[in-house]
């Protein structure tokens, strides 16, 4: 039985924007929720409101996120409201479920294994073209294919897109292309965007199936909707039918994945799909300064958020004379405000990974302990490899112990104890023990599903240190201070930004950035590479 909160508790928890959205149980519902606005408290309270109501079904809600950090941030907010049974996953893991589901029973057969990075096939493909590339050129490969995959864009029609240049003409790059499909059918494996398309497709092309998983889930709930790309809403229309029982949230100010395929028209254009749906908006920032917000606010004027704090921190211009000198002063700086606060609560932001790797090493030298996130070094950790390759083997061995003690076991063999040890080591292996907690008694194949989705994420657990990171990868993150950093006209806005639309998603980028700080923000650039456009918006804001 349900122990969820009677339905005054849940509401007498948010503002009077936040018990609108929560009390509107019948979809289609979009709820535009601004930087620091409650977003997640929001969507957590509606699904348990409508459990304790009696409106929902608590195993027919399925609640889907774009990160594994937020579908766990969700399902601790559940838990803590009483709502424990609510299936939270990301799209990639709910797909890859159903696929590793359904795929035995219409073939007789294990469905292909899955790859998690596509680095090794990569490599492959360019070693069988006879071509070498820079580790940047090789990544920016992987991303080409999963704008294609993701935008559901046939690789024929490459060429008519203009796309930015890659380390390959186009001609090449729909050979590469055509190639790394072909050597995934020959090892008969699947990349994550493979998942969803043959979930996709499976579904619609299987009645029966489709109408399992239809009884099994039917009100929906998806965050990060403005970051949704089309192939992920073929599978939610897929999954929803005719029905109509959606919440989407999202903010289209922090629409920075439109290089990645996704786009903020479902969002902005949600009520055009759905004409009786109800749009709400949450406005009140209750993470930032004032002054922060109104920075953000002039950033973008067309959605103005409203400040609740009182806090008054004005943010902070500062010019250095080169990337040099700039990475070691933000460095000294970091140290002097460890003194007063924790590290986790620090972050160094950037435009690009690059523009990071100074400040990691002047940190160093100071004997401070950082983090850089959505690097994946966590996932290359050799105890981290061995454990994760030791607990994929269970599926091979019958045993009727829990998968706790058989997780403990392998942990245990690898140095790891019950008793927290004050090491990176223990630290890494004892996120095992963490995911299978949070999870609350997943299977081994719903467990192993968990572990490959945070090793596709590429990010890292986080611990005490201070938070290195690309912007891209803050969406959702929060600091006290904040120290942006490299903001030059060419990196921020990037160079290859020429479009209006590219240059739109520059400066949604830098909302996003500034809107990450609570109480200190400064904003750095180096003079000898020139300031960006965006550093007039502070400085005479300042």
């Amino acid at each position: 039985m349900s122990s969820v909160q009677n339905p005054s508790e849940i509401l007498a928890q948010l503002d009077q924007a936040q018990q609108a959205a929560v009390t509107n149980l019948k979809g289609p519902l979009a709820i535009i929720a601004g930087a620091g606005s409650g977003k997640t408290r929001t969507i957590s309270h509606r699904i348990a409101y409508g459990i304790a109501t009696g409106e929902y079904s608590e195993s027919k809600v399925l609640a889907l996120t774009y990160t594994n950090r937020a579908a766990a941030e969700l399902r601790s907010r559940l838990r803590q409201l009483g709502a424990p049974g609510v299936q939270v996953r990301t799209f990639h893991a709910a797909a890859l479920a159903q696929l590793q589901f359904f795929w035995p029973q219409l073939t007789e057969s294990m469905a292909p294994k899955l790859v998690t990075q596509k680095s090794a096939l990569v490599l492959e493909v360019l070693s069988q073209m006879e071509i070498r590339v820079s580790d940047t050129e090789r990544f920016s490969l992987q991303s080409e294919i999963e704008y294609l995959r993701y935008s559901m864009l046939d690789i024929g029609d490459y060429e008519k897109l203009e796309r930015e240049k890659l380390a390959l003409n186009p001609a090449r790059f729909i050979e590469f292309f055509r190639g790394y499909e072909a050597l995934k059918q020959q090892k008969r494996v699947v990349d994550w965007e493979d998942a969803i398309l043959l979930t996709c497709g499976l579904l619609r092309n299987e009645s029966r199936m489709l109408s399992h998983v239809q009884q099994q889930y039917r009100y929906f709930t998806v965050d990060e909707y403005q970051d949704i790309s089309p192939l992920q809403q073929a599978l939610l229309e897929t999954w929803l039918g005719e029905r109509e029982e959606l919440c989407v949230v999202g903010d289209p100010r922090q629409t920075i994945y439109s290089f990645a395929g996704a786009t903020s028209g479902y969002l902005t254009g949600f009520d055009q799909r759905f004409p009786n749906a109800t749009i709400l908006e949450l406005d009140s920032n209750y993470r930032s300064s004032q002054e922060i917000v109104a920075l953000a606010n002039k950033v973008s004027p067309d959605l103005p958020l409203r400040a609740v704090r009182q806090l008054s921190s004005r943010p902070k211009v500062q010019p250095y004379s080169s990337s040099a000198a700039e990475s070691h002063a933000v460095a000294k700086q970091v140290q002097e405000a460890a003194k007063e606060q924790p590290l986790a609560s620090i972050a160094v932001l950037a435009r690009t990974n690059s523009q990071l790797l100074p400040i990691e090493k002047e940190l160093q030298k100071l004997g401070i302990e950082s983090q850089l996130r959505g690097s994946g070094r966590f996932f290359r950790r050799p105890e981290v490899m061995q454990a994760h390759a030791a607990i994929r083997a269970l599926r091979t061995v019958t045993t009727d112990e829990p998968l706790f003690v058989e997780v403990s076991k392998i942990l245990a063999a690898l140095g790891w104890s019950s008793v927290a040890r004050k090491s990176e080591s223990w630290e890494a292996l004892n996120w095992f023990v963490e995911v299978l907690d949070e999870l609350a008694n997943p299977s081994l194949d719903e467990y192993l599903r968990e572990l490959d989705d945070w090793e596709r994420s590429g990010h890292e657990p986080q611990r005490e240190a201070v938070t290195l990171a690309t912007i891209h990868g803050t969406k959702g993150l929060e600091w006290e201070s904040v120290f942006l950093i490299g903001v030059n006209q060419g990196i921020f806005p990037i160079g290859y930004a020429k479009t209006d639309a590219e240059k739109a998603e520059e400066r949604r980028l830098f909302y996003v950035a500034i809107t990450r700080a609570q109480e200190n923000l400064q904003v750095s650039f180096s003079k000898d590479k020139g300031s960006s456009e965006f550093i007039y918006l502070v400085d005479s804001h300042s």
